[in-house]
Order: structure tokens, then sequence, then C-alpha cells
């Protein structure tokens, strides 16, 4: 076992030794299963929601590391295309000193036409050894330039190729997060009986249902709008994706994680927007909850961690979490952070049929409780 496996599957075993502390045995039922199965809900919705951070980051640094490669190769290319022109001007430089040795040079030629016993030919010929000299300092000008361009190209190309191989370690770490975070979450599901398990999810969809229940109290929600063409075309690919796995780092067309989903359907209506759920908080407009028109994102938790495509009637398309696939949620299954527009030029249709569901649209627990194994190694090499 490598020195790497070994530090992640010990991760993954001290997070589910701590929290497996606090999990009753199936044998010995705790005076407040109630009570106790809130406090196992927690601990596996903060392992979820660490792994799927761990997933943004992975996500954030691969499109970080894919710029930077290409500015590497870029460079790298620079650095060859100057070491050519460098190596061509010494040569140039070269010829003219042997010139020079042997008396050839424009210099030689200066000192015999001063010298000629016919001055008015030394002053015809005056303009061939400017020409001459000219083209020796450019010769000599070339092969300055081009050493200070290859050097400093060599800098920056072992600057890029460093800041690359820190980017993939960093790419690496959160990985192993990632990793570590869902082996517990296994680990934690294995020592439950199904009782607790159903148990679990009843809690869990309780808690959604009165989280619901007051959004649409609020009257946030009040009004229908209907979407852009835009939105409209991002809304069918994602309803489409329906029943595809959650698989984190991935962005189709088999699996996806929350924002390879909602960056991959918004590419297929024509419109690019940031491949992670901070960068889609952070750097789309934000608009606020009355406002949203299906095709809309609503981001969820303080960190921006997971985000969803809004479908309109206070329900979101997602790919919810590992163990589960994408499906339609109740917009508020999950706490809420705010909704940003992909196209806030766009003209909303002026008339709109909302799409009809697939069957079993949803249907599926969001919470991943029926099967949270962590992926592969060859899922995650794909992945990548």
């Amino acid at each position: 076992m490598s020195g790497s496996v070994l530090r992640s599957v010990c991760t993954a075993a001290l997070a589910a030794a701590t929290a497996l502390a606090a999990v009753p045995a199936a044998a010995e039922p705790a005076a407040d299963p109630t009570a106790n199965l809130t406090r196992v809900l927690t601990q596996l919705q903060t392992l979820y929601r660490q792994a799927e951070a761990a997933g943004e980051r992975y996500n954030a640094t691969e499109e970080e590391l894919t710029g930077q490669r290409a500015e590497t190769g870029r460079l790298g290319r620079e650095l060859a295309k100057a070491r050519s022109a460098l190596s061509a001007s010494r040569g140039e430089a070269g010829r003219l000193a042997r010139l020079q040795y042997q008396g050839q040079s424009e210099l030689s030629s200066y000192l015999q036409l001063l010298l000629a016993r016919n001055p008015r030919e030394a002053l015809d010929q005056d303009h061939l050894i400017e020409r001459a000299a000219l083209g020796r300092l450019a010769t000599t000008a070339r092969l300055e330039t081009g050493a200070r361009r290859a050097a400093g190209l060599e800098a920056a190309s072992r600057k890029a190729l460093g800041k690359e191989q820190t980017l993939a370690a960093r790419q690496k770490k959160a990985s192993d997060a990632a990793t570590a975070r869902l082996k517990a979450v296994e680990a934690m599901l294995a020592a439950l009986s199904p009782e607790q398990i159903a148990g679990l999810a009843a809690l869990e969809q309780s808690g959604t249902d009165k989280a619901q229940e007051e959004l649409i109290a609020s009257g946030a929600l009040a009004g229908d709008r209907t979407p852009t063409e835009e939105g409209e075309e991002a809304l069918r690919y994602a309803l489409e994706q329906i029943g595809k796995p959650y698989l984190w780092g991935t962005e189709g067309p088999e699996s996806y994680d929350c924002s390879g989903l909602t960056s991959q359907a918004w590419a297929t209506a024509g419109r690019e927007i940031p491949r992670t759920s901070q960068e889609q908080w952070e750097e789309l407009p934000k608009i606020p909850l009355r406002s949203l028109r299906p095709g809309d994102l609503v981001v969820y938790f303080p960190e921006a961690t997971h985000v969803a495509i809004y479908l309109g009637g206070g329900m979101v398309v997602h790919a919810p979490r590992p163990g589960a696939t994408v499906k339609v949620s109740p917009l508020a299954a999950n706490p809420l952070l705010g909704a940003v527009r992909p196209d806030p030029d766009g003209s909303p249709l002026s008339s709109y049929t909302p799409p009809r569901l697939p069957d079993g649209a949803t249907a599926g627990p969001d919470t991943g409780y029926s099967g949270a194994e962590p992926p592969d190694e060859a899922a995650e090499t794909s992945a990548r």
C-alpha cells in the first residue's frame, strides 16, 4: 500500500471512528432514539458537505491546473523558438568574427579605402561600408536581445512549472479529502441498521418539508415567471440527466457533481459559466428569490458548496450528493444561500409550458443513504 493511500485510509478511519462514537448499536436502543438519530444525521450531513466542498476545491484546482498546463506549454514553445533564434544569431556573430580575423570585415575594407590612391573611389564606396557596419550592429543587437529573451523565458518557464506542480499537489490533497469523507460516511452507514437508516431518511425529509413550507409561506416564491430561451434549453438538458449518478469531479455525460450539471446545462444552451458552485456564486449576477425564473441557479450553504437549477413551482433539478442520482427536489432541500442568473441580458419568453417530468423524477432520497459508496480508483482516474 502506497503512503498516500495509507494516509487516506487512516484519515477516513479516524473520521469514521470519531463519527461512530455517537452511533448506537442496533441491539441496544438508545433512551431517546430521535435525539440520537438527530446527532447521527448532523454528522452525516457534515461529512457529505465536507466531501462536496473538497470536491468543489478539486474542480476549481482542475480548472486552474488546466490553464496553467497550457501556459507552461506555451512558454516551453516560446523558449524553444528563442533558443533557436539565439543559436542562429550566435552563428552569424561567429561568421562575422571569422571574417574580421581573415581581414574581410567592413573594418579592414574601411582601412583599405582610407589608404586607396583614388579618394573619389573611396567616397563612391562609402555607402557599402555604412551598410556593412549597420548589418554588424544589427547582428550584435539581435544576439543581445535574443540572449535576454531566452533568459527571461527560461525563468518564466521554471516558475510556471513550479506553479503547475503546486496545483497538482493541491488537487491531490482535495481528492484525498473528498475520498476520506466519503469513506467515513460509508463506515457510518455500515454500522446502522435498516431501521436506523429509514429513520434518518424520514428525519431529513421532515426537515426538508418544514423548510419548504416556511419558504412558501414567506411569499418569496410568489408569482410564475417564464425562462429565457437559453434558460429553457439549460433546464431541458438538466431534466434529461435525471437518474444519472452523482460522482464528484465529473461533468457528464455519464455522471455529474452539482456544479458539473449546472455548468454543462448552460454550456449546452450556448453560454459558458464558471465550473464550480463557488465561482458561479461569486461571478454571476445575484438575484432575489422573489425574482427566480426557470433556469436560474440556486446556491446553498454559507460556503456556496452546492448548486441546483431552478425548475419553477418551488422545485429544483440537481445532483444531490454521493449515493444519489440527478433528480427533482424541493428548493429548500438544503440551506439556502441565494440565487444567481447566468443570462441577465436574456429576454423571458412570452409564453412557456413547464416541461413534463420523466417518471421517477422526484423518486429516491436526496440523502444518498441507500448507497453512499466513495468512487473507486478507476472511477476517480476517469473523472480526472
